[in-house]
């Protein structure tokens, strides 16, 4: 069983962050008959389901229709967001059936004071409020070299505004029980132009995780937003002979063994993270 899938129920977005790679493909939402779908293929191959690859899931209007149907169906939840439409559908998301919140605070890097305030108080009392229902909050910091001196204004904010023990750990801060804030380097995307990066590779991808974008399409990991590496179609094609074709396991065969049997894989920086 795999420990996640990424499900890019939408690659639409309302924003076009700097760090972003974006994508040339299609805009595209999946239906419900679609999503329906995708969690019958998951059933047995994992529990949970983290709603994005490209795009943001808050745009999706059947979002909350989502959250419940994967319940029904035993798999626990997990939304990244930039957190930008929490002050519109904060409520439908606490409403739902939610495991976890991961809120991508370096989203609004390029906005102006004033708007960032607003949207900083707007993340706070979601957090507070999506913390004390028991749902796990992760505020994200993934731009050390490129806040531009805002990360420390930031912190400072945080710090005063939400209550609790504020323990530093390996990966950022466990502010309390259910809510945490989390730093880590600006990373750049895989991309076919990027520097060949060597064979020697550390990745998870088809080992705990793989996914799968809007149009159907099985991906080795989380970060090919073009689906440069697709394996099959989950609409035309079952999960598990996609995951059990020659192409996969000789990649996931290859990770095992710290090596990259693909040329994506070969200049992906973000596998630098794990070596």
């Amino acid at each position: 069983m795999y420990a996640k899938a990424y499900v890019e129920i939408t690659n639409r977005c309302n924003m076009r962050c700097s760090f972003c790679h974006g994508h040339s493909r299609a805009p595209r939402r999946m239906t419900e008959g679609e999503f329906s779908h995708v969690l019958d293929q998951l059933s047995g191959q994992t529990q949970y389901v983290y709603y994005h690859l490209m795009g943001e899931p808050l745009t999706h209007p059947d979002l909350p229709r989502f959250l419940r149907m994967a319940a029904d169906k035993g798999f626990r939840s997990v939304i990244t967001t930039n957190g930008t439409l929490l002050d519109k559908r904060g409520e439908e998301l606490l409403a739902s059936p939610i495991h976890k919140v991961s809120v991508s605070l370096h989203s609004f890097e390029e906005g102006s004071e004033a708007d960032f305030d607003r949207y900083l108080n707007g993340v706070m009392a979601f957090a507070e409020r999506a913390s004390a229902q028991g749902v796990i909050v992760v505020l994200r910091l993934w731009n050390r070299g490129y806040d531009g001196g805002r990360n420390e204004a930031i912190f400072d904010r945080l710090r005063a505004d939400l209550s609790g023990e504020w323990v530093e750990n390996t990966r950022g801060i466990r502010i309390h029980d259910k809510l945490h804030l989390e730093w880590g380097e600006r990373f750049d995307w895989p991309d076919g132009e990027l520097p060949f990066q060597g064979d020697e590779v550390t990745c998870y991808g088809l080992l705990d995780q793989f996914g799968i974008l809007v149009d159907g399409a099985v991906v080795p990991c989380c970060l090919d937003s073009e689906g440069a590496l697709t394996l099959g179609n989950i609409f035309r094609e079952s999960l598990s002979d996609i995951l059990a074709s020659p192409r996969a396991r000789r990649m996931a065969e290859g990770f095992r063994q710290h090596r990259a049997t693909e040329e994506l894989c070969r200049r992906c920086p973000y596998v630098r993270r794990f070596s």
